[in-house]
């Protein structure tokens, strides 16, 4: 399985993911500016990716901090934090991250700034390792609501490109083939930058799950015919009260599930889930630049196929209101979207309120 992110010998290496599936190229970071810019440039995307990138990429910043004591350090982390923070709005994990972090150092205020320099990187390779773990609890769980047979639709990449590794989306379909049960899945090709078609079905060939490519305005027909038995999504930050943000096109893939009875999951690592903001209405929502909606992806680079001088709206997430929802899949169980907010609760029996595949 091939990993979009690693530390070693001091420097981050990701995978140039936007020169997938014709090129296998990792880049070297050995500033944080440069890991800012992977973000910025999709060479690594992917909500929990993405929060590891930031984690890494302070960890790489802190190591060319002068400071005396530990005010000096947390003064100079500023500036490393913000350009973290202001790559991509959408994703919660990279603000999930910078708190982690912060909370981190500021336990250990009393160590040498030396000291706090190496325990960042252990800290940043951590949440790597945590979030691998994460995602092999998510496929546990939403492995329960796979039968044997099933054809499942997946939109956008929530595969081991978009994560430490494993994935969120992609994990139930890979505990299910461990499992034995024969599935397939369909891949909308999600544009436009085209992550289900040059990312996810390259990934799903190489653990050789049987998937088949669709345009995305293909799904409804698809679903009309009976072709599809439940849909399975990534996030890039759910809230409060079950609304979901996801690669644009997921809201009309919910629509669809809702009036063709089709169950609609969504994986969400707890990380990915933002209990200060109560609706989806409060998410920032990005917009990118219009050269990906008027060229598309080709070996040969980028091929315009709209005419100069066309207005272009490039919304990179929508919004999934939780009543399209079926259930949010974490890694501490299957939920009701309204029962999210229970996970803020200590001491919550998380059994009471977990989802099981005979409730539907």
């Amino acid at each position: 399985m091939v990993k979009a992110i690693v530390w070693e010998n001091g420097k981050v290496i990701m995978l140039d993911q936007s020169k997938l599936p014709f090129e296998v190229t990792f880049v070297e970071c050995t500033d944080y500016m440069r890991v800012a810019e992977g973000i910025k440039k999709l060479w690594i995307r992917g909500a929990p990716a993405i929060g590891i990138a930031a984690a890494m990429g302070i960890a790489l910043g802190a190591q060319d901090i002068k400071a005396k004591n530990f005010d000096e350090f947390m003064k100079a982390l500023e500036p490393v934090f913000n350009e973290m923070l202001n790559t991509r709005p959408t994703a919660v994990n990279i603000k999930w991250a910078v708190e982690r972090v912060t909370g981190f150092l500021i336990k250990r205020k009393d160590e040498s700034v030396d000291r706090l320099k190496k325990l960042l990187i252990e800290e940043a390779k951590r949440i790597l390792e945590e979030d691998i773990e994460v995602n092999k609890a998510i496929g546990k769980w939403g492995a329960d609501f796979i039968k044997d047979g099933d054809t499942i639709l997946t939109h956008c990449n929530a595969g081991a490109l978009a994560t430490g590794g494993y994935g969120t989306a992609t994990a139930p379909m890979l505990v299910a083939k461990e499992q034995g049960k024969r599935i397939q899945v369909i891949a909308d090709e999600t544009r436009p930058v085209l992550q289900g078609a040059r990312l996810t079905a390259w990934e799903l060939m190489q653990e050789g799950i049987p998937v088949t490519l669709i345009t995305d305005n293909t799904a409804g027909a698809v679903m009309k015919r009976g072709e599809i038995d439940l849909v399975i999504v990534g996030t890039d930050r759910t809230v409060r009260n079950g609304d979901v943000a996801n690669k644009i096109g997921t809201y009309t893939l919910a629509v669809l599930c809702k009036e063709h009875k089709i169950p609609f999951y969504v994986a969400a690592p707890v990380s990915s889930i933002d209990f200060s903001i109560s609706s989806g209405e409060d998410i920032p929502i990005e917009e990118r630049g219009p050269e990906e909606v008027t060229h598309i992806y080709g070996r040969g680079g980028n091929v315009r196929i709209a005419p100069e001088g066309v207005k272009v709206k490039n919304i990179s997430f929508d919004v999934t209101p939780h009543k399209y929802v079926t259930a949010i899949i974490t890694e501490k169980g299957a939920f009701r979207p309204g029962d999210l907010k229970k996970l803020m609760k200590n001491n919550i029996n998380l059994e009471k309120i977990r989802l099981k595949p005979q409730l539907l």
